[in-house]
């Protein structure tokens, strides 16, 4: 197209009244190429944004930023949204990175985007592998987002052009929307122009991203009558009178585009710019657009209209062959329309067959478009579907024209809507992808393709609009004679999308009812896992012990042949431990259900029971086994394109894990991470509750309580109650805060309400919600002799389930609420459980609380050696304010700080693996310190550090050595 400010083909001339703007250009030019006597880092780009209606001259500046940056060495990428075609997903972003990848082969994408090429392939136009799967939007994003940045750093100096942003695809625009402002941290000037008034509903945050941080885009001003004036006497010559002059602004509003084609016509008319030639001017003003525009069309013969009207319907680009075959015109016919077309300024291009035939302007476009008869116009479209079918381009562009044609019950028609929506699924579109199945709904299917369409509908909208994807997977489900497989499948997605919407009851009804009508008993099994698993998730389960001793008596008959068997051994493993089992319970079940390995992205089975596996492993003092099998949980979904809320899921109870290892300062850049996810995913998620939780605790175990109190007003996190079981419990861990903040009262009512909701439910295990832990310290001050017995009860329900650190944690809990010598053996046994455990920072709150009470119990050596531990495992963990408390207490006794003894480090020293190793063969302390020749006080505290090193109690010290666990770090 013409540049629409008056740089046609007839030569370039410079801008007028667009001063601001091109010093602008001029500046973030200087910005981005000129570095000076710097490193070549030293350039950084920005964001230009220009606004305007029709005409105004957006892409005339477009230009001049091309030609500017091409002078500098700037390597461009540019595109231009298309009014027909908004609604194809990643038609833009396909525009910007074609021409560069078009350069290159497969071998070669494939070396330069690594793990991200099969996750971005399908949305830029490459060829994925198949049976890779379909990345979520966020993914897709992410992998955009690292292609063009390292496009920019490869490239640098580089400039990206979109032109008519207001037509860009919701895809592309979300894209850009997130990415453009990076552009000031990379070498890459970002330049958008687009129509305020025409920017779409979902265009939102691109409106914000063009007005960000209170600045306005450059918005294009009509010309005023001296500008008009002096492009009239440079077109026309200095014999233009003043009232032509003026006219010309009159009547074109000093609108650049129709100020220059008016001149044109004037031109080419031969008519003189004289004041007596006002009324034929007025007439060829209004030829430039509107029903004048058409009738100007009309006038160059019934072969040129056809041929405008076919352009118009397939849209920007297209080839002079495809238009001629839409117009039903012959190759020399279509040849000589297009000439004529040429010559009145309709279009461009198509000067050769191979050359792309468009419109001079947008306004052009849109006023053909919309003076085609909609019947013509309709069956145009439906031309057009099958002429791009055979000329191979694609389902997706074939699904554009389908969307325009009437519904008549075409199984041809379905199965292109079909295959269109499986195309944009791969490319990380389920919007667009939803288009598609709605409208192949409405042709309608054939009857036994009903079902299958619904269901591929109802998957399509899964994550945006899970309440209509309720209402389409009921429909399918309703469906007579659906295969097996496929009723399995319905039953699963329903199930999920009741459960993403907080309907857990409704999940687990539906999986329940296909349990008793299923005729399979691969399938009713299945539903039965599923059905323990929603039953598990719900805050609102009426019998949650009737549903515990089921699935252990359906457990304790299978063999663990297939993932379902396998699923239900995972959510027994992770019943036992909730309800307080014993923790090799726990553990039996949860090595049952790992076997080989459970995949987190099966779409078929869901990374729920994945998840509460390798969680059962953490509770039962497993974290480094927990921590492997997250790493490689985050693996699989990065590896795949899952990057919303399963990997918002991965990261946050990743962190989970390193705090109750007691690496705060790692826990809390995962759980940020995480958080940052789920915020995008959207509000009120269940990921962004986990997040919250974690986060709080983390940051209250650092002593910053005023951060946690910011964190939870933020997002109401003590005011609003899940309707699903979040772990931490939000209630538990929002009484920790109130704890920390002093309210105990408040903090009192709220454990008793949760103790009251898990007791009935026999969730009863310290480790996984320390509610009494956390009563008997509110009460502590108020009813010392209620404080004791909850700190009492827990410890008996920690020593039933086991663990070390279970019954460390109780133990510290009851020394709080004791006092003398009953404080100080409550005390010294928590430590001595601690230290057989993986969990850091409680063994540091247990060493410095032991050495506090030393120290007022007249003990000061012995209080000594606790405070220096506890200190270094604080300041190891990151514990500051813990720290700061070891610190006092040691100026207290009149001590001061030693240095620390050891380095930050997770690797084994040869002293601590020769001793895990004699352990893990079952030697006592003993018989170790005797053959390695050290006291027994040495083979415990390297045993101690064997374990929090290695991630483990004392009884998995076999199993994580012959794993090669120790310094696991993750991802």
């Amino acid at each position: 197209m013409t540049d629409e400010g008056g740089q046609s083909a007839r030569g370039r001339r410079p801008l007028t009244e667009r001063d601001a703007e091109l010093t602008a250009i001029d500046a973030a030019l200087t910005d981005l190429c000129d570095t000076g006597t710097g490193p070549p880092t030293a350039r950084h780009g920005g964001l230009l944004v220009y606004a305007g209606p029709a005409g105004s001259g957006k892409t005339s500046l477009l230009g001049e930023v091309r030609r500017k940056a091409v002078a500098r060495g700037c390597t461009v990428l540019s595109a231009r949204g298309g009014e027909q075609e908004h609604h194809m997903a990643f038609h833009v972003v396909r525009q910007l990175v074609q021409p560069v990848l078009a350069a290159a082969s497969e071998e070669e994408h494939r070396r330069i985007m690594g793990s991200w090429y099969d996750i971005v392939a399908p949305a830029v136009g490459l060829v994925a592998a198949e049976g890779v799967g379909a990345p979520d939007p966020t993914g897709v994003r992410d992998g955009l987002d690292w292609l063009v940045t390292r496009f920019a750093v490869r490239h640098t100096p580089c400039v990206l052009i979109l032109d008519d942003a207001h037509w860009t695809d919701p895809e592309t625009l979300s894209w850009l929307a997130a990415f453009a402002p990076r552009a000031e941290e990379l070498p890459m000037l970002v330049v958008l122009a687009y129509r305020p008034d025409e920017l779409p509903p979902q265009g939102t945050a691109f409106r914000k991203l063009a007005e960000r941080n209170g600045s306005r885009p450059f918005d294009l001003l009509p010309l005023t009558p001296g500008a008009v004036g002096r492009i009239v006497h440079d077109t026309l010559g200095a014999g233009a009178d003043e009232p032509f002059r003026h006219e010309c602004w009159a009547v074109t509003g000093g609108n650049p585009f129709e100020v220059v084609e008016l001149l044109a016509k004037v031109r080419d008319r031969g008519l003189k710019p004289q004041q007596e030639n006002i009324p034929e001017l007025r007439e060829l003003a209004s030829a430039v657009k509107g029903s004048g525009l058409i009738t100007r069309i009309e006038r160059l013969g019934t072969s040129a209209v056809r041929l405008a009207y076919a352009t118009a319907v397939l849209g920007a680009a297209t080839t002079p062959a495809l238009a001629a075959r839409i117009a039903a015109l012959g190759g020399e016919e279509a040849a000589d329309a297009i000439d004529r077309l040429r010559v009145a300024r309709i279009l461009t291009g198509g000067t050769d067959p191979d050359e792309p035939v468009d419109f001079v302007h947008p306004l052009i476009a849109t006023s053909v478009y919309r003076s085609i008869p909609g019947a013509l116009r309709t069956g145009m479209h439906g031309e057009a579907a099958v002429a791009v079918v055979e000329a191979g381009l694609g389902a997706a562009a074939t699904a554009r024209h389908l969307q325009e044609t009437p519904a008549e019950g075409d199984p041809w028609v379905v199965a292109q809507l079909r295959e269109a929506a499986r195309e944009y699924l791969r490319s990380g579109a389920p919007e667009a992808a939803r288009r598609c199945l709605a409208r192949a709904l409405r042709e309608p299917p054939p009857f036994g393709d009903r079902a299958a369409v619904l269901f591929e509908l109802g998957c399509s909208s899964l994550l945006a609009e899970p309440a209509t994807t309720v209402n389409h997977l009921r429909s399918a489900l309703e469906q007579p004679d659906i295969a097996p497989a496929l009723r399995e499948a319905i039953t699963y997605r329903l199930a999920q999308a009741l459960g993403h919407s907080d309907r857990m009851a409704e999940a687990a009804q539906v999986v329940a009812e296909e349990a008793r009508q299923s005729a399979s008993a691969k399938t009713r099994l299945r539903m039965q896992a599923e059905q323990f698993m929603w039953n598990a998730f719900r805050a609102d389960e009426a019998d949650s012990p009737v549903r515990s001793r089921r699935l252990a008596k359906l457990a304790d008959h299978l063999t663990g042949r297939g993932l379902a068997e396998r699923y239900i051994f995972g959510l027994r493993g992770w019943d036992a431990m909730v309800r307080g089992e014993p923790a090799a319970t726990a553990l039996r079940y949860a090595d049952k259900a790992l076997g080989d390995g459970l995949s987190w992205t099966d779409d078929n089975w869901g990374f729920e029971v994945p998840v509460l596996v390798a969680l059962t492993y953490m509770y039962c003092d497993q974290p480094g086994q927990a921590e492997l099998l997250f790493t490689q949980g985050i693996a699989e979904c990065e590896r795949k394109g899952w990057r919303g809320a399963h990997l918002s899921f991965g990261f946050t109870l990743l962190g989970y894990i390193r705090f109750r290892r007691g690496r705060l300062a790692e826990a809390e850049d995962l759980v940020q991470a995480g958080l940052r996810i789920a915020n995008r995913v959207g509000s009120q998620v269940p990921a962004q509750w986990f997040a919250l939780g974690i986060l709080i605790e983390i940051l209250l175990a650092r002593g910053r309580v005023g951060e946690a109190r910011q964190l939870a007003d933020t997002f109401h996190y003590g005011d609003v109650v899940p309707n699903a079981v979040v772990y931490p419990d939000s209630a538990t861990v929002y009484t920790g805060l109130l704890l920390a903040e002093g309210l105990r009262k408040d903090a009192e009512q709220r454990l008793t309400a949760v103790g009251a909701r898990f007791d009935a439910r026999g969730m009863r295990n310290p480790a996984w919600c320390p509610w009494q832990l956390n009563l008997s310290s509110a009460l502590a001050l108020a009813d010392p002799e209620r404080a004791a017995a909850q700190a009492a009860e827990a410890l008996a329900r920690a020593r039933q389930f086991g663990t070390q650190s279970a019954i460390g944690q109780a133990l510290l809990a009851a020394a709080e609420v004791a006092s003398g010598p009953e404080e100080l053996n409550l005390l010294t046994e928590g430590v001595r459980h601690l230290e057989r455990s993986p969990a850091a920072y409680d063994l540091a709150r247990g060493l410095v609380a032991h050495g506090s009470a030393l120290r007022r119990a007249g003990l000061p050596q012995d209080a000594a050696d606790q405070l220096y531990r506890g200190l270094e495992g604080a300041v190891h963990c990151g514990a500051d304010s813990l720290a700061a408390r070891a610190r006092d207490e040691l100026a207290a006794a009149g001590l001061r700080p030693l240095p620390l003894r050891y380095a930050d480090t997770d690797g084994l020293t040869a002293q601590e693996r020769a001793v895990a190793e004699h352990a893990a063969r079952g030697q006592g302390t003993a018989a170790i310190a005797e053959e390695l020749g050290i006291n027994e006080r040495a083979v415990s505290r390297l045993l101690s550090a064997a374990c929090r090193k290695v991630g483990t109690d004392h009884a998995g010290l076999s199993r994580a050595l012959t794993k090669g666990m120790e310094g696991l770090r993750g991802s």
